[in-house]
């Protein structure tokens, strides 16, 4: 299965990376379509603005605030939405987004990301950072993280 092309423009300085879209982001083409993922709410919080609601209204958040969103993972064999069932998995090109804009951080949506990018890309000379995942299946607190690193990383007050 394929996943999606990264959503990009050159004023971009934070990429986020998931692992692979959802069945219901699949079905929306585009990333973070289910509404019980915290993904949205969490970025609109973070910026003090309402959530975003269209994949039209997803996109222009994203360029307002020079955010950048790919996954990990480009193409692999998966069981519906879940992460652990992903196998025999192609890995982004980053050069891809890298190269065309001015990246300077990249957040890792969850364990699955993180694991898979520190295997290929420990050595990136961008900083990085692990977060929770904003998936429903992860029940842990996650919003401070989130927001705090948000917060830190745009320079927006408490």
């Amino acid at each position: 299965m394929k996943g999606f092309e990264p959503f990009f423009n050159r004023d971009s300085e934070v990429l986020i990376l998931g692992s692979f879209p959802s069945v219901m982001s699949r079905q929306q083409s585009f990333y973070y379509g289910n509404p019980r993922n915290d993904f949205w709410r969490l970025l609109a919080s973070a910026f003090g603005r309402p959530v975003p609601q269209t994949v039209s209204e997803k996109k222009d958040f994203l360029c307002g605030n020079k955010i950048a969103l790919w996954d990990i993972v480009t193409c692999c064999e998966i069981r519906g939405s879940a992460d652990s069932s992903i196998k025999n998995y192609q890995v982004a090109d980053l050069g891809l987004v890298l190269d065309a804009c001015s990246i300077k951080r990249i957040i890792l949506n969850g364990g699955t990301a993180y694991k898979i990018f520190l295997k290929h890309y420990a050595n990136l000379p961008v900083p990085y950072i692990k977060l929770p995942s904003t998936s429903p299946a992860n029940t842990s607190k996650k919003e401070d993280a989130w927001l705090n690193e948000l917060r830190t990383v745009f320079g927006i007050p408490q």
